[in-house]
């Protein structure tokens, strides 16, 4: 599923409001994936698709995959919903780096910023029934390390490829 994007090493043409997707080899290199896409949903499926893709091809194990899988979704929506407030005009800059052991990635937006420990707490009994607010907990819980920076508009995720804690039979 190709994605247009600004001119890259590897070729290929141009809007800068659009998803940017190095052609498959650029990642085999060592290469990390970068992408910038306008701050809409229908954009970050394929970011999540093509990282996930590189997550499977770097041999991942079942559970470390939804663990990225869960923590991506989440860190794109937090980025394009809560700190870009839906605003075509602002983008979202997501970086991945994937080894056969630990994929690293990184999601930073143009919104105004956050302070993570204002955020409430989702397992506090006065905000058990509220529909939102959980994707940091998921992020913070499945993946191995996650990083505030940049008042907030940066998050840096870390996810080792462990073996499955439960492995299927």
């Amino acid at each position: 599923m190709p994605m247009s994007g600004s001119k890259s090493r590897n070729g290929g043409s141009s809007d800068d409001k659009k998803a940017k997707r190095p052609v498959a080899n650029g990642a085999g290199d060592g290469a990390p994936l970068k992408f910038e896409i306008p701050s809409d949903h229908k954009h970050q499926h394929q970011v999540q698709a093509a990282i996930l893709e590189e997550v499977a091809r770097r041999g991942f194990n079942s559970q470390s995959t939804f663990a990225i899988k869960l923590a991506l979704e989440e860190a794109m929506i937090n980025a394009v919903k809560h700190g870009n407030k839906l605003n075509p005009n602002k983008t979202v800059r997501i970086e991945a780096k994937i080894t056969p052991t630990v994929a690293e990635i990184v999601i930073e937006d143009e919104g105004p910023g956050f302070d993570r420990k204002s955020v409430p707490d989702p397992t506090m009994e006065e905000n058990l029934e509220k529909c939102s607010g959980r994707g940091i907990l998921l992020m913070e819980s499945y993946m191995n390390s996650v990083r505030w920076s940049n008042g907030g508009r940066r998050v840096k995720m870390i996810k080792k490829n462990e073996a499955d804690a439960h492995p299927r039979r």
